[in-house]
Formats: C-alpha cells, sequence, structure tokens
C-alpha cells in the first residue's frame, strides 16, 4: 500500500505532458499529408514500421513528396507538404503515433563542429543549442531558452557577451531535441528542466515570448 502511494506521488509532481507540449509552441515542422489531411506513413529501411516523416526544413518535406509520388502514385495522388507545430507532434507522439525527425543538414554540421571530440560518432537527433549565458530570469521564474538553429543562438549571445563571434561556441552546449524532451518527461518540477522554452527558428527570445504571450 505504501508503494502504490509513493509512486502516485511522483506522478502528481511530475511534468506533464501539456506543459511540456507548451514549451515547443510556435515552432513549426513540415510533413507530407495525402488529401484526407492524414500522415502518409513512410516505411523505415527495415519495413517493420510506417512512420510519419517530420522536416525542419520545407525543401526536404518537399523531396519526400515527390519520393512518394514517384514510388506510390495511388499515395501521392492529392499528397502535399503541410506545417504541423512541434507542440502538435508532441501530442500524438503521446497518443502513440510513430514520427522521425529528418533535421536540418546544416545544423547537423554546427553540432559536430560544436562536438568535435565525439566526431566520429556522427550526431544522433535533431541538434538543439543553450548557453547558460542566455537564462532569463523574471519575477521568481527562470527561463532557459533552448534555440533550433547556431546562427540564431550565436545572434542571441553577441548581445550579452563580448566575446568575439569565432569564440562564443565556448559557451554553446549541444545536444538532441529528443533527449530534452525525455529528460524533461522524466523530471519533476523545480528540477530546472521545467525552465526550457524552445524558440523556433529565425526567431529572438524575446520575440517568441511576445508571440507566445499574445497567442
Amino acid at each position: 500500500m505504501q508503494q502504490q502511494q509513493s509512486s502516485k506521488h511522483v506522478f502528481d509532481i511530475a511534468l506533464s505532458s501539456d506543459y511540456v507540449a507548451k514549451t515547443l509552441a510556435g515552432t513549426a515542422v513540415y510533413t507530407v499529408s495525402n488529401s484526407n489531411n492524414e500522415f502518409v506513413l513512410i516505411s523505415d529501411p527495415n519495413n517493420i514500421k510506417s512512420l510519419g516523416m517530420l522536416c525542419f526544413r520545407q525543401e526536404d518535406a518537399e523531396a519526400l513528396l515527390a519520393q512518394v509520388q514517384l514510388k506510390q502514385p495511388n499515395l501521392g495522388r492529392g499528397a502535399r507538404v503541410v506545417p504541423i507545430t512541434l507542440d502538435q507532434v508532441y501530442m500524438l507522439k503521446v497518443e502513440g503515433i510513430a514520427f522521425r525527425f529528418l533535421p536540418d543538414p546544416a545544423q547537423i554540421r554546427n553540432a559536430l563542429e560544436l562536438k568535435a571530440a565525439d566526431l566520429k560518432n556522427g550526431f544522433d537527433g535533431v541538434p538543439v543549442f543553450q548557453s547558460d549565458l542566455l537564462v532569463v530570469k523574471k519575477k521568481n521564474k527562470r527561463y532557459c531558452p533552448i534555440y533550433f538553429q547556431k546562427e540564431d543562438i550565436e545572434k542571441e549571445l553577441s548581445k550579452v557577451s563580448r566575446t568575439s563571434r569565432g569564440g562564443l561556441s565556448q559557451h554553446i552546449v549541444v545536444g538532441s531535441l529528443e533527449d530534452v524532451l525525455k529528460k524533461m518527461e522524466m523530471s519533476d518540477k523545480n528540477s530546472g528542466w521545467e525552465d526550457l522554452i524552445f524558440i523556433p527558428p529565425g526567431k529572438s527570445y524575446s520575440q517568441h515570448i511576445q508571440e507566445v504571450a499574445m497567442g
């Protein structure tokens, strides 16, 4: 009985799916949908399961659409590229729909440069960039912005750091979106993981906060 109570308590204080989804609001990815607005699922290389593919660049989704139209003309008829926000994707994932992200190749290169020591292992997942110098404290609340593009975080760092552009990299930590979300899901409130907020590509922290507040 005691054990049951303690596990319930842990569940109460863990970050909810809704909470994690909110931190992702505003960032769009692109996918291929059919004429009924359903995801076009692509078989993985081993044909074990079908996945919805989510591209961080629209041109990658266009290439995926062309591939579907070529290989599966029936499926490709009426299919088109549509944007979907990451908070929507996250809630669909919670419902059990399987997705695979196709990251922006330029950001994979940026991530590999930052992780030069681990270069031989490549980079697994969607790169995200963070810096302790950009943590914002406002009205007893702490915000830790996470960026999808290294160029965006460098722009923000250049406002707060006197370091030359070339030296900004030493203040940037790179991780993967998938790992960060996993850690958020497993974390308790007040663990620091609930302070994260994802900044859409091309936006600054202040722009995004303003848009989220107005939305």
